[in-house]
This record gives structure tokens, C-alpha cells and sequence, in this order.
């Protein structure tokens, strides 16, 4: 149950994120968005972003398993 509240927070943040009106640049720091690497960039930082939040995932499940274990092991 937890893990799908953190799954809705983070698509909740996303979509604000990717709906939010970029600031008026001016002359040169408009360049990434005139070339379109703007979104390359954007992209490969979603990805890290989602491979981080993942891991962290997959870490917080294999370490409540191994608590569950350790409890388990002090009551026989």
C-alpha cells in the first residue's frame, strides 16, 4: 500500500513538474531549447531520477524482508 502512494506522490510530482511554463530566456540560454537538447537532458534526469527512486524501492523491500526474518529468528 505504501509503495503505490509513493508511486501516485511521484507521478503527481512529475506532472507538475513537466506542466510548470519555463521562464522567458534571452539571447545564448535560450540555445538548448532552440537545438532541442533541452529534452535529452530532461529526459536522461527522469531516468537517473527513476532508476534512484527504484533502487530505493527494491532496497527498502529486501530490508523489511530481512527484519521480518531477524523477528522471526528471535522467537523460536
Amino acid at each position: 500500500m505504501k509503495f503505490f502512494k509513493l508511486v501516485q506522490f511521484l507521478t503527481l510530482i512529475l506532472f507538475l513538474i513537466v506542466n510548470l511554463q519555463p521562464l522567458q530566456a534571452q539571447g545564448n540560454r535560450d540555445f538548448m531549447r532552440e537545438t532541442g537538447k533541452i529534452y535529452v537532458v530532461t529526459g536522461v534526469i527522469l531516468i537517473i531520477f527513476a532508476g534512484i527512486v527504484l533502487y530505493l524501492v527494491r532496497l527498502d523491500k529486501k530490508l523489511t524482508n530481512i527484519e521480518h526474518q531477524l523477528k522471526e529468528g528471535k522467537n523460536e
